[in-house]
C-alpha cells in the first residue's frame, strides 16, 4: 500500500492543504482553532426556528434576521443588547447618514446622561 492512499497519507495531504490557515492560527493568538463560539451563539436561533416559521410577511424574516444579527453582535462586543438597542432606537430619529455607523455595536458609545 502506498502512503498517499493510506489514512496517514490522507491526513498529511489534508494538513498540507490547510497549511496557510494553520500557520496563521499559530502566529496570531486571536484566532480560534474551532467554531464552537459561533455555533454556541447561533444555537438560540436554531432552537427558536419552529416558533418563527410563520412570521408573517416575507420581508419580516429578512428584517428579523438583521435585528437578531445586530443583537448577537452587540453581545459579542460585551454590550448589554437591551441597553444598546434602547439607546439606538432613541438616537436613530436624529441620526444623519454620516454618523449612522456610530450606532453599530463595534462603534457604539452610550449617550452621556
Amino acid at each position: 500500500m502506498r502512503l498517499s492512499k493510506s489514512p496517514l497519507g490522507k491526513a498529511i495531504r489534508y494538513t498540507l492543504g490547510q497549511w496557510e490557515a494553520l500557520v496563521r492560527y499559530l502566529e496570531d493568538g486571536r484566532y480560534e482553532i474551532d467554531t464552537n463560539l459561533v455555533e454556541n451563539a447561533t444555537r438560540p436561533s436554531c432552537v427558536g426556528k419552529p416558533n418563527w416559521l410563520f412570521i408573517g410577511h416575507p420581508d419580516a424574516c429578512w428584517r428579523g434576521a438583521v435585528i437578531y444579527s445586530l443583537l448577537i453582535t452587540a453581545r459579542r462586543y460585551r454590550l448589554d443588547p437591551a441597553a444598546w438597542l434602547s439607546d439606538v432606537l432613541h438616537r436613530i430619529p436624529t441620526c444623519t447618514q454620516a454618523n449612522l455607523s456610530e450606532l453599530l455595536p463595534w462603534n457604539w458609545k452610550p449617550e452621556a446622561a
